[in-house]
Parts: C-alpha cells; sequence; structure tokens
C-alpha cells in the first residue's frame, strides 16, 4: 500500500446505529493513532444527520480530549440513524460539507446500515464528483450479527453478554424465591447470538432463538405452546418457577397474521421495525397467560425485555481491549492507503474487510450472522433446557406426568402437543 500525505487533509470519526459498549474505546484509539500520524481528528456529532442538511456540528479531538474514554459507555460524539443513501441530494450534501470540513479520511462506527452510508457517501464522491474520501468502518453491535468470521464477535456483544446474565441471574432467584415465572425478551434482531449467550451463561430454564425454526414462518402459538410445555414440566418436576429467555428477532420472524397486531410498529430510517418499542414480553405472557389458564393453570408471570441496559454500559475489559485494537487498526489501514473496507481482527492480525465482499452494492444488505444450531455451542445450551424436546416423543410417563398438571385427558394432552415432539403433524 501508499503511505498517504498526512498533511493533507484530516480524518472525521462518526457514530451511527444503535449504541454499543466499547464506542468510546474506538474513539480513543482511532484518534490517538491519527494524532500520532499528524492528522488532525474531527468528531462528527449524531452521524450523519447534520451532514445530510449540510451543517458540520463537530467537535476537534485531542489526546488529551480521549485519553481514558475508552474506559466510559455510551459515545461522546452521540449516536444516529440518519440515512444519507435515501437520497442524491443528502449524499450530495454529505460530501460537499465533508470536503468543507477539509475531512479526505473517515472512520465510521456502526452496524451494516452505517457500513452502507460510508460506502454510499464514498462511492457518490468518487463517480458524481471526482473527489475521493478513504473510509474505514469499525463494526459493531451487541446482537453479533454481522457477517465476520464465526468466531470473531462484534464489539459491544461480551460486555452486552455478561450484563444480562447478571440481569437473568438475578431474575433467576426472584423466581425461586417468588415462585413465578419471568419471560425476558432480548434485543438481536434477527439473530439469537445475545438471548443464547444469556440464556445459557445465566442457567435459564429454557431460551428461545429464531434460527430454532430454521427459516421457516414462526407462529406465535409455537412458540406459547414452547413456552406453556416447559411451564408445565417444570410444575410436573415440583417447581412452579422459571425464567424464559427469547430474542426479540422471534418477533421480527413472526407470520404476518400473527403480527397484524403491529401493524402499526414505528419503523426506524433503514425500513425495519423498531422493535425495542415493541412489548414483546407483554405479548407473550397475555398469551401465554391466556393458555396456561385454559389448562386449569394459575402461575404468575412477570414480562421483562432487556435491551437498553445493555447498550450504555462500561465496557468490561474484553471489550476495552478489543476497540483499543480495532479504533488503532482503521487509522492505521487508511494511512497505508487503504480504503473502502470493514476493519477486523483475526488470528491477532488486521483484515480489512472490502466493503463489496458484505454486502450487496445495491441494498446495503449484508447476509445476517446466524447461530449455528448444528454447533457443539447450541447443542450443548439446548441439553440443559427445561423443554418437551423430540426426544420425550416416547416417554409416556412424562407427558402422563405433564398431562396429570392440566385439565385435559393424556391423549388430549398428545393431541394438543404431540407436534413439538414429532407425535403428530405440524399444525401450521
Amino acid at each position: 500500500m501508499t503511505y498517504i500525505d498526512a498533511s493533507r487533509g484530516k480524518l472525521g470519526i462518526l457514530v451511527g446505529g444503535g449504541p454499543a459498549p466499547g464506542i468510546n474505546g474506538v474513539i480513543h484509539s482511532a484518534t490517538i493513532e491519527a494524532v500520532n500520524h499528524g492528522l488532525q481528528v474531527i468528531g462528527i456529532y449524531d452521524g450523519f444527520k447534520h451532514l445530510i442538511e449540510g451543517k458540520m456540528v463537530y467537535k476537534p479531538l485531542t489526546i488529551d480530549d480521549v485519553s481514558r474514554i475508552h474506559l466510559e459507555g455510551g459515545s461522546i460524539l452521540r449516536t444516529s440513524r440518519a440515512n444519507p443513501t435515501q437520497s442524491e441530494e443528502w449524499l450530495s450534501s454529505c460530501v460537499r460539507t465533508l470536503i468543507g470540513a477539509d475531512i479526505y479520511y473517515l472512520v465510521s462506527i456502526g452496524g451494516d446500515d452505517t457500513a452502507y452510508s460510508a460506502y454510499r457517501v464514498a462511492r457518490h464522491a468518487q463517480e458524481r464528483m471526482g473527489i475521493n474520501i478513504r473510509t474505514a468502518h469499525v463494526p459493531k453491535t451487541i446482537d453479533n450479527d454481522l457477517p465476520l468470521p464465526a468466531d470473531i464477535p462484534t464489539f459491544g456483544f461480551e460486555t452486552a453478554r455478561e450484563l444480562g446474565t447478571r440481569i437473568v441471574m438475578n431474575l433467576m432467584e426472584a423466581a425461586l424465591t417468588g415462585q413465578r415465572w419471568f419471560l425476558v425478551v432480548t434485543m438481536g434482531r434477527n439473530a439469537g447470538h445475545l438471548a443464547l449467550g444469556i440464556g445459557k451463561s445465566s442457567g435459564a430454564t429454557v431460551t428461545l432463538i429464531p434460527e430454532e425454526w430454521a427459516g421457516r414462518e414462526v407462529r406465535l402459538q409455537e412458540v406459547i405452546d414452547i413456552l406453556a410445555t416447559a411451564v408445565i414440566r417444570r410444575i410436573a418436576e415440583g417447581k412452579h418457577y422459571g425464567v424464559a429467555v427469547v430474542a426479540e428477532g422471534i418477533i421480527e420472524h413472526m407470520s404476518h397474521e400473527d403480527l397484524d397486531m403491529l401493524d402499526d410498529a414505528e419503523r426506524d430510517e433503514h425500513g425495519h421495525i423498531r422493535l425495542s418499542e415493541v412489548n414483546s414480553s407483554d405479548i407473550l405472557k397475555r398469551a401465554l397467560r391466556r393458555q396456561l389458564r385454559d389448562l386449569g393453570i394459575d402461575v404468575r408471570l412477570i414480562s421483562k425485555d432487556v435491551g437498553y441496559e445493555l447498550r450504555c454500559a462500561d465496557p468490561i475489559a474484553f471489550d476495552i481491549d478489543y476497540t483499543r485494537s480495532l479504533g488503532e487498526a482503521a487509522v492505521a489501514f487508511l494511512v497505508k492507503g487503504g480504503t473502502n473496507a470493514t476493519i477486523s481482527i483475526q488470528q491477532n492480525q488486521m483484515v480489512p474487510i472490502p466493503f463489496d465482499q458484505m454486502m450487496d452494492p445495491e441494498t446495503g444488505r449484508t447476509e445476517v450472522r446466524q447461530v449455528d444450531v448444528d454447533s457443539f455451542t447450541y447443542r450443548s445450551a439446548y441439553k440443559f433446557m427445561i423443554r418437551l424436546k423430540p426426544k420425550h416423543a416416547g416417554n409416556e410417563m412424562l407427558l402422563a406426568r405433564m398431562a396429570a398438571q392440566t385439565n385435559i385427558s393424556l391423549n388430549e394432552f398428545k393431541a394438543r402437543f404431540g407436534y413439538l415432539v414429532g407425535i403428530t403433524p405440524r399444525p401450521f
């Protein structure tokens, strides 16, 4: 690679999408690395929001400004979901505003939408205006669903899993103490990494993730049947308490028929349903309570959505270390003449992944990295779950004990729930 002339232009840093623990660690190390290479650093507030409007709302960043921020949650540059790709005019405005501020190098921090926005801004600058803006993207999301190699987490995930695990551990104790059930819905959008990580680490009773449906349409009734039989199995074991962890992606993948109630759900600038603003746990709680009461079972259910508590937490040591490496790597990539790539750390080395290898250049969508349900990690988690499983199909004693906790006969129980273990055909 050819080294750039650091005397020409400044380096801008911006943050898009939802917050994740470790953002400040990237800003910290990127600023230090850029300053040490002789570049002036401009911290751009609120992602692309003001650039779209033709405004440069910013703060010059020095080493003193960022020296200890890597220990803190949140983002000193804030963040937004503003999407410049919605119009050519907005893209032109972003380019003109960046160049007007003498910014020719851009470090973006965010998920796939932010990466695509940075890619489109740079491409627009080159193709429509003959201007070269070098870009490097640092991927972040607590969902851990960006298409990095399987063993490479997105930053923020490990902190979110740690904090989420401690929350659910407390709920496990509260469930035992108060003899009740908690339904916990975690963030994660299309993938179940966070829910599975929290559920397995905390020892939750049962965890449901969208990958379990293997591309099939998720039906609300099936989700409720799985949860109801988990409750019944626990009661048959003399335990009237438990915690179920459910990934919000189950709602995202649910049948349109079942999501009629969400037709008015608010969507973000990229067209996604704002799942964090849908009270998913209450939807599940109401349906589960109704089903259990129809079966003659009275269990106290408490719903809990977990997400915002995790997003701006102070990062744990893993994410502090990780983000300091990522920020430095992003600037090192740009300084050596690189551009238009997502930065990753693989086998302890910086590996840039070109944007056009990660996303559809027209739609900006990347392939979501989902939980591999054939992996040992998932199978191990599944083994520990207390639920009705296919291996119970021939266990007449267990099915009889479970049916005895309800107001229906064993045959009626098998007819009603047999599809969960393969005794009867799936009714959906």
